[in-house]
């Protein structure tokens, strides 16, 4: 999941100096789950809010709303008939969402009250811990399930650099090596014959704004991108 973290209060508060009408808007998946911009944490901010304008005399009026998700145009439709009662939109999820909602209402003010942070997992609760970098060339096939993109400080596709450290990691001995773990993983599996493939440089898909359109909807997206 996408997993994010709520901005500093200041931060958002800077953010929003100027506007006295305030929607909030929080998302019901990830950044609910990751506890950062659910609806709890949404209204949350709006109690924050409203105290801190209260104490330096410049009231304002708040209102915390919810969607499915913010990433999804449909869910995003709920809110039309209320938007034009305010002067910014907070948005409490993932950066995808504050932009997608930046297009669905372009003569409004739609600010991050989260920042995004990786792509991860929930280990326990408030616990999560960084996966993938989507970095859109997958090699998770070849090395036991374990992302050397993500997991590696260096980011190396073709085994350990010479800093690794009795299974350790050269910049902090607390971060295991990615590529010793790769190592005991294979073998486990008796698929060390991998570690000897040599994998092609790169092409780091994911420094461009990339478009999925899964088969069976191309004409779909044809007649969309018409209009």
């Amino acid at each position: 999941m996408i997993v994010a973290e709520r901005k500093p209060f200041d931060e958002i508060s800077d953010l929003l100096a100027g506007y006295d009408k305030i929607l909030t808007v929080g998302c019901k998946t990830c950044v609910a789950v990751c506890l950062a911009g659910g609806e709890k944490e949404a209204a949350l901010l709006n109690k924050e809010l409203m105290l801190a304008r209260k104490v330096a005399g410049k009231p304002v009026e708040t209102c915390a709303a919810l969607v499915e998700r913010q990433c999804d145009m449909e869910f995003l439709a709920e809110l039309d008939d209320i938007v034009d009662q305010y002067d910014a939109i907070v948005s409490m999820a993932c950066g995808a969402g504050v932009q997608f909602m930046a297009e669905r209402y372009p003569t409004k003010p739609v600010l991050p009250g989260v920042n995004t942070t990786f792509i991860g997992v929930n280990r326990d609760v408030g616990w999560y811990e960084e996966k993938c970098r989507s970095c859109g060339n997958c090699l998770l096939g070849i090395t036991g399930g374990i992302c050397p993109i993500t997991m590696c400080a260096k980011s190396l596709m073709n085994g350990p650099c010479g800093g690794t450290n009795q299974t350790s990691c050269e910049i902090n001995k607390d971060q295991p090596c990615a590529w010793y773990a790769i190592y005991q993983r294979l073998a486990g599996q008796g698929r060390l014959d991998n570690i000897l493939k040599m994998t092609e440089i790169m092409d780091w898909r994911n420094n461009v704004p990339r478009t999925i359109v899964q088969p069976g909807y191309e004409q779909r997206k044809a007649a969309f991108s018409d209009k």
